[in-house]
């Protein structure tokens, strides 16, 4: 009556369409959801948890828990209401008269409605088995008294119906008709026409309305809740929720179609009792609405509680819920529907039944667009294991039904709206960072691997672009402990793309029972975590060190995501420090250190692999058109302590753009001398490096127009548009060093220039001597003042594998004493100086 009143049939049926829509593309999730596995207590809170993980699940959990509570006290205020519309003293009176006994006021209401509160209490502490004889006993009676409802407005005569209402301190009396099935009656009845409800003082509107009718449709999810109570719920679930749907939707559009039919405004809209007044036999009806109200009022106490009772048993809050896990010896939640009874208690205060109708609505509409939305996560996600038994639903469904859900909420009341939804975020934070990791599974990361794998196809490696360009890094990795710093300086230069610690085991699988590699895998990614490094780790097994770099090499990455970049640590004869006890990430926690990870090398241990096989990798790496990075000292880099000293003057980055160990090749502009420039623009580009300055080094010799060197350099990176401050460095004395040992003269024929891509490597290695390579180590050590890190040309190795050692050897001389220096070698065009 209060509906059609209102809205009038028209809007009215509408309504219904609409409330019905939404309940009906959640009935079809919930279906999905409940046939696709065993369920446990909880109902919908353990199937979003289920799916979505603890952060969704918690969160929903407790706003489902709430709307539960709500909503077994709107009950028993509907109730309240009703009970003091039969019995109560009418206004401005002292006295009552016949049954009209029981005194009206806000404290009288709240004792009546605290005392039908215990009745639904104590049903609900015996346990679910008097609940579920309780409730069919009360479908029973509400069946007798639909069914007596219907006979009356066809047997009932015309009839003038008085009704009283309060007016300050009297009472003001008007008629409501019941006219019978009449046309005029229906034509005055299809239009809306809303006026101020009687109970509330409110002026009501559509979405008020709404509010009110929908909650009158929420009890599809009553028979979820008691997932863990019901013996096949699987079965159960999906057979008696769409009954319950169907059924409650065809009987509130015929009697809301019968209402209009039969009953003026006045009488719909004052009097929301009128059912009794035109019955045939009005007690029953009475009887009809207290079994509605009081069955309705249960359900919700009872679903509050499992749900209470399933958030406390996954633990997610701690011992907050500790106390709702306590359970009778039969099983029965008790202490958890103690603390819902007490919770729905509180609500009671606000003592209007439509005051709290539209925060429940809206409370359910949320928990109805995560039911959705877990549904549509799984179906989307196309994981193998979702094979719901029950077929009759899509994806459209469930974004249909969440689209529903929050428009109705914004329409219903925005604000309210807006507050649920921040107050869900906020519960979502929480458990993200407080609630224990769960082993339900993350729909997340079957979502992400769907997404990824889509994206993988459609990264395609033919339509790579110079301008598009980033380094994807493979940095090998013998022990952590020896390389914390080397694996966060990576990172830095990494500059969003994929970065991979790679390790080598050398061990032969035919000889072992098992993979070894797998007990290894969680001490890696703890510190991957740990580091707060964006990588991925890939081990391997091999003979030795430079084969298990070549598989890395051939098979790290997927698609379009390869690594173009191989990093190496440098070979020399330091001990090796332990620097995972010393980095920030581990001393400034409370946590030990990784254990996985084997004690570092002795100093007089032997090493794993030789300097011939050291070489011999970065030969491969070049044959097969990766970049290649020596990182030497990079142990000794505190980037905290150099980015944290004084900003005058900041950090600096040196850069060595020509090839100190071939004097006779000045060039700084092939392709390798602009792929150093580029890693060094790249590291200065990190958010940790931003306020470094790059410094560039030109090595110029008398008579050859210097200046004109550097503003040709200049031009240069102008047009790459790097921002670097150039420095001129005379080295005739460090090249004369070079013609004096050399077998020709200066001016003697040059030797041929080195080929982009070619496999005969020039033995210019033979050519340079100790004593020049030590004088060019010594002018880059002079540069002052002394730089966070350097960067320096690495030239090719030589052809002949015999000189691998001497061309350690000559490395090993250049960077000696620098402190962190990378040697970079590049073979492929990294710079774009177009748009």
């Amino acid at each position: 009556g209060f509906v059609v009143g209102h809205a009038g049939l028209y809007q009215a049926l509408a309504m219904f369409a609409v409330a019905y829509f939404i309940i009906g593309m959640t009935v079809l999730s919930v279906c999905a959801i409940a046939t696709n596995g065993a369920l446990d207590a909880g109902g919908a809170y353990y199937m979003i948890s289920r799916a979505l993980g603890p952060e969704f699940g918690g969160s929903i959990g407790i706003m489902f828990f709430l709307a539960n509570v709500c909503g077994s006290a709107l009950y028993v205020l509907g109730l309240v209401e009703a009970v003091v519309d039969s019995f109560g003293i009418p206004p401005g009176q002292e006295t009552g008269t016949g049954v009209h006994v029981l005194p009206q006021s806000y404290w009288y209401e709240l004792l009546y409605g605290t005392v039908l509160l215990a009745l639904c209490l104590l049903v609900c502490l015996v346990g679910a088995s008097i609940y579920a004889k309780a409730t069919f006993l009360i479908f029973l009676i509400v069946a007798a008294v639909l069914g007596t409802i219907l006979v009356s407005f066809f047997a009932t005569r015309p009839l003038t119906v008085p009704i009283h209402l309060p007016n300050g301190n009297g009472t003001e009396t008007d008629n409501g008709f019941f006219t019978g099935f009449s046309l005029s009656t229906l034509r005055d009845n299809l239009g809306g026409e809303y006026r101020v409800d009687y109970t509330t003082g409110q002026m009501m509107s559509f979405s008020s309305v709404f509010a009110v009718m929908f909650n009158g449709c929420t009890g599809i999810m009553a028979g979820s809740n008691m997932s863990g109570d019901l013996k096949r719920p699987s079965y159960s679930i999906p057979r008696g929720t769409i009954s319950a749907v169907l059924f409650t939707y065809l009987v509130y559009n015929v009697l809301a179609f019968l209402m209009c039919a039969t009953c003026n405004r006045i009488l719909l809209q004052k009097d929301y009792g009128f059912l009794r007044d035109i019955s045939i036999f009005p007690p029953l009806v009475t009887v009809g609405i207290y079994a509605a109200t009081l069955s309705a009022a249960m359900s919700n106490l009872i679903g509050a509680s499992r749900i209470l009772y399933a958030l406390a048993r996954d633990d997610l809050f701690g011992r907050a819920l500790a106390l709702a896990k306590k359970t009778s010896a039969s099983g029965n939640p008790v202490m958890a529907v103690i603390l819902s009874w007490l919770v729905v208690q509180l609500v009671l205060f606000s003592g209007k039944l439509n005051t709290i109708a539209s925060v429940v609505t809206i409370f359910f509409l949320l928990v109805y667009a995560t039911v959705n939305l877990a549904c549509l996560a799984l179906e989307w996600a196309s994981a193998p294991n979702f094979r719901p038994t029950f077929r009759y639903f899509t994806w459209h469904t469930c974004l249909l039904g969440i689209a529903g859900c929050c428009v109705m909420m914004f329409l219903i009341s925005p604000v309210s709206a807006s507050a649920s939804l921040g107050f869900l975020l906020l519960l979502l934070l929480a458990l993200h960072y407080l609630s224990p990791s769960s082993t339900w599974g993350y729909i997340s990361q079957a979502l992400i691997f769907h997404q990824v794998r889509k994206y993988l196809l459609m990264l395609d490696v033919r339509k790579d672009h110079v301008k598009f360009w980033r380094p994807q890094m493979l940095l090998m990795v013998q022990n952590p402990r020896g390389s914390a710093r080397l694996i966060d300086f990576v990172n830095d230069l990494k500059k969003s793309g994929l970065y991979v610690l790679g390790h080598v085991e050398l061990q032969d699988l035919d000889m072992l029972p098992s993979d070894p590699l797998q007990p290894q895998q969680d001490s890696w990614l703890s510190l991957v975590d740990k580091l707060n490094v964006k990588a991925f780790v890939s081990l391997t097994l091999a003979p030795s060190v430079r084969h298990g770099v070549r598989q890395l090499l051939f098979t790290s990455g997927l698609g379009g995501m390869r690594p173009n970049t191989l990093v190496l640590g440098f070979y020399d004869d330091e001990a090796p420090q332990d620097g995972l006890a010393r980095h920030p990430a581990f001393t400034s926690s409370r946590e030990d250190v990784p254990l996985g990870f084997p004690p570092l090398r002795a100093a007089t241990t032997p090493k794993l692999l030789s300097a011939r096989e050291y070489v011999g990798i970065v030969a491969d790496a070049l044959k097969m058109l990766r970049n290649v990075l020596l990182a030497r000292q990079l142990e000794s880099l505190d980037k905290a302590w150099e980015l944290r000293r004084a900003a005058n003057p900041p950090p600096t980055i040196h850069v060595w753009p020509v090839n100190l160990l071939r004097p006779d090749s000045a060039r700084y502009a092939d392709t390798c001398s602009l792929f150093l420039l580029q890693m060094a623009c790249v590291l200065n580009m990190a958010r940790a490096w931003r306020r470094a300055r790059l410094r560039l080094f030109l090595c110029v010799e008398a008579g050859a127009m210097p200046h004109a060197q550097e503003e040709k350099l200049r031009q240069l990176l102008k047009d790459l548009r790097i921002q670097a401050q150039i420095q001129l460095v005379p080295w005739d004395t460090i090249t004369r060093l070079h013609w004096q040992t050399s077998q020709g003269p200066p001016g003697g024929p040059a030797e041929e220039e080195e080929e982009e891509g070619v496999v005969n490597f020039p033995t210019n290695t033979t050519q340079v001597s100790d004593e020049y390579v030590c004088a060019a180590n010594k002018l880059v050590l002079e540069q002052s003042p002394a730089p966070a890190v350097r960067f320096l040309y690495l030239p090719r190795p030589p052809a002949d594998t015999s000189l691998y050692p001497l061309y350690l050897h000559q490395l090993e001389l250049l960077t000696r004493g620098l402190g962190p220096t990378v040697l970079v070698h590049g073979v492929s065009a990294v710079t774009s100086t177009q748009l």
